[in-house]
């Protein structure tokens, strides 16, 4: 037996994961079994916010008595197939993302602990001021070439959920590739920052267009690229109706902030860590590559 934990952060490149057997594995378990079932307020807390959305863990081989094979623990909470407690072990996460723990195995990111420790606070905090409400989605045309709002087409709980991004819902193109920009052109961003992503959308045949400032394209729709620096990229697309949505990595499509609040800017909009707006660009329809 073993585990496999992806730790469920970015939107546009892949997820770390770490994985541990033995005394480590059992260990592990131990903490994150289920103790106090959560209180009907605590049940709707976000799972797909922008960040550090918890541990997905798996076991691989036959499962510990008591525990589904995959569960996600955020926030201090364990999720599952019957599922939805606190953790045996409240401190966990905040243990595994300090540099000594499981996350400081995470090569090739430099400062990555730290981040995860300043993305777990967020999501607790998240987690402690969410107040759930419906939001009127205004049914109006307003940028008559972007792509319709059908969150339920992307979000399948299969293939193309999981194997595709930010970037691919953005663009409204399916690879089921998690799209880099620039990676099917042959020029794929080298630097987690503006000047790099953009180049390799530009390599994608997007449009630059600084200038827009929120205001439709006459042709194609508009998208907008922020970046959590040298961390990871993000991508939001423009509806029908004039407002914002986006798909933050392998997670559902959504049409709210992290502060669960509509998106008539991104430039203004609750982005957790992506704090650089880096530009709007055009997608035209049938002229883009991917993969």
């Amino acid at each position: 037996m073993a585990l496999r934990i992806t730790i469920d952060i970015f939107s546009g490149r892949p997820n770390p994961v770490v994985e541990v057997s033995g005394r480590e594995e059992r260990e592990i378990l131990e903490k994150v079994r289920p103790a106090a079932r959560l209180k009907s307020e605590e049940m709707g807390a976000p799972e797909h916010v922008l960040g550090y959305r918890g541990l997905i863990i798996e076991q691989v081989g036959s499962a510990a008595r008591g525990l589904p094979k995959v569960l996600r623990v955020a926030a201090g909470s364990v999720y599952g197939q019957k599922l939805a407690h606190n953790v045996a072990d409240p401190s966990f996460e905040k243990d595994f993302a300090r540099a000594p723990g499981l996350a400081g195995r995470v090569s090739g990111i430099a400062g990555f602990s730290e981040a995860l420790e300043e993305e777990i606070e967020r999501l607790h905090e998240i987690r402690r001021r969410y107040r759930h409400h419906r939001h009127h989605w205004p049914n109006r045309e307003h940028c008559h070439c972007a792509p319709l709002y059908e969150p339920n087409w992307w979000n399948d709980g299969g293939q193309k959920q999981f194997g595709n991004n930010c970037y691919n819902y953005a663009t409204n193109y399916r690879t089921d590739t998690f799209a880099q920009p620039g990676r099917a052109n042959g020029a794929m961003y080298t630097a987690l920052n503006c000047t790099s992503v953009r180049a390799g959308a530009i390599a994608d045949a997007l449009i630059a267009a600084p200038t827009a400032n929120n205001k439709c394209p006459k042709e194609g729709h508009l998208v907008a690229l922020v970046i959590w620096p040298n961390f990871d990229f993000h991508w939001y697309r423009k509806g029908r109706n004039g407002f914002w949505s986006h798909k933050p990595g392998s997670t559902q499509v959504r049409n709210v902030d992290n502060s669960n609040h509509l998106i008539p800017d991104p430039r203004t909009a609750d982005r957790g860590g992506y704090t650089v707006f880096c530009t709007f660009m055009v997608v035209m329809h049938g002229h883009i590559k991917l993969n």
